[in-house]
């Protein structure tokens, strides 16, 4: 399994950055994914999951409205488009691959992830 973010980098505070994860060596339409992140100091914090098809999401709160995950089935692709973007946004973000199919936030559902890309939110 590999799975690689890209897509980071510098945004100012009501900006958009868009992350995706190409994923490789599995079954990528077969499972759940999801994103989390980690900001300096603090524990690794759930923000999005997808069940496999794509037809369900389940968001954070802190996130809920301005942020969307999708995924292509057809690229092994997975991607977060963040938009209105705040300072607490700022964090190492992670795509994780799922042991299921169905939507879950539980970090322990998650059995592979990626090394991550650098989101920082700064005027």
């Amino acid at each position: 399994v590999q799975l690689v973010e890209s897509g980071g980098g510098l945004a100012q505070p009501g900006g958009s950055l868009t992350l995706s994860c190409a994923a490789s060596g599995f079954a990528f339409s077969s499972y759940a994914m999801g994103w989390y992140r980690q900001a300096p100091g603090k524990g690794r914090e759930f923000v999005a999951t997808i069940n496999w098809s794509g037809g369900t999401t389940y968001y954070a709160d802190s996130v809920k409205g301005r942020f969307t995950i999708s995924r292509d089935n057809a690229k092994n692709t997975l991607s977060l488009q963040m938009n209105s973007l705040k300072p607490e946004d700022t964090a190492l973000y992670y795509c994780a691959k799922s042991r299921r199919t169905l939507i879950t936030r539980g970090i322990l559902e998650y059995d592979d992830w990626g090394q991550g890309t650098q989101v920082t939110v700064s005027s």
